[in-house]
């Protein structure tokens, strides 16, 4: 006990020494430059509500060339988000954009508050328009999550220019690739949310997915092919492989000009095919 006693005073006398004082101050200042240096893992991952469609597509499956030039008649359109602010849709109209998707939600948490500008501004230019829900599986519930984008501009009427709502489901950017689900969580997951906006709007909802994430996340499942239109994510000159089950696409969105700019995308027909899908 003397012992411990005689050590505590001598270390006591030590820090009060005006040289051991400074070194406790520059090994402070030291640790505090490190943290600035290299801040916590935690500071690089974005805000939830961030994301935005294709977010993850750009990181995993590279940005390759624009779409070739072939035969088939298609039509132009772009999906937007918070990131792009107001939009200048007469702009986008007179470059040849015919119909665009608008964030709406996120998981059970956000709402974009941008929606009612770009959402009405499309159909005030004349666009076909649709609202897309940027899944976050890992928070809530698929039908939670279906009935905050109903309750939140995902909703959908007969009215010939107002497209089915979009299941956005691809890559976590807040952590875990597949939001910490198994492939057969996931696809209950995936269903649970595509039935309840069926059952509160009528419609089936179109997914939008990249290949190598519904590959990894699904296990490449194929039973959603026959009444959800697909949307593809693939920035190169063509589609590529897509996810099982589905014959052809219906979107593809074929590049990212960047959270500031938007996506764009190809509607796999005339413009009388996206006012079919508009009116079911």
């Amino acid at each position: 006990m003397s012992v411990h006693r005689s050590g505590t005073a001598h270390r006591s006398r030590a820090l009060g020494h005006p040289v051991a004082r400074l070194r406790a101050v520059g090994v402070l200042l030291l640790a505090c430059s490190l943290l600035l240096v290299h801040p916590a893992r935690a500071a690089d991952v974005p805000a939830r509500g961030s994301a935005y469609m294709g977010m993850g597509v750009v990181a995993h499956d590279g940005q390759g060339g624009l779409p070739t030039p072939g035969d088939a008649t298609q039509t132009e359109g772009v999906d937007v988000s918070s990131h792009q602010g107001n939009v200048a849709w007469s702009t986008l109209w007179s470059s040849g954009v015919r119909w665009a998707y608008t964030k709406a939600t996120e998981g059970t948490y956000y709402t974009n508050p941008y929606f009612a500008q770009q959402y009405n501004g499309s159909y005030n230019v004349g666009m076909i328009r649709g609202a897309y829900h940027f899944a976050t599986p890992d928070t809530t519930g698929g039908a939670a999550q279906a009935n905050y984008f109903v309750d939140h501009g995902g909703g959908w009427s007969r009215d010939g220019r107002t497209l089915p709502g979009a299941l956005d489901i691809e890559w976590n950017p807040y952590g875990a690739a597949c939001y910490g689900k198994t492939q057969s969580a996931m696809v209950t997951w995936i269903r649970d949310f595509l039935n309840q906006y069926r059952a509160r709007t009528g419609r089936d909802a179109v997914i939008y997915t990249a290949t190598s994430w519904w590959t990894q996340c699904t296990g490449n499942h194929a039973g959603f092919a026959s009444g959800n239109p697909l949307w593809i994510a693939r920035y190169a000159s063509a589609v590529g492989t897509l996810p099982a089950g589905w014959d052809y696409y219906t979107m593809w969105q074929y590049t990212s000009s960047g959270p500031t700019v938007g996506d764009h995308d190809k509607f796999n027909g005339a413009l009388d095919r996206v006012v079919a899908l508009a009116n079911g």
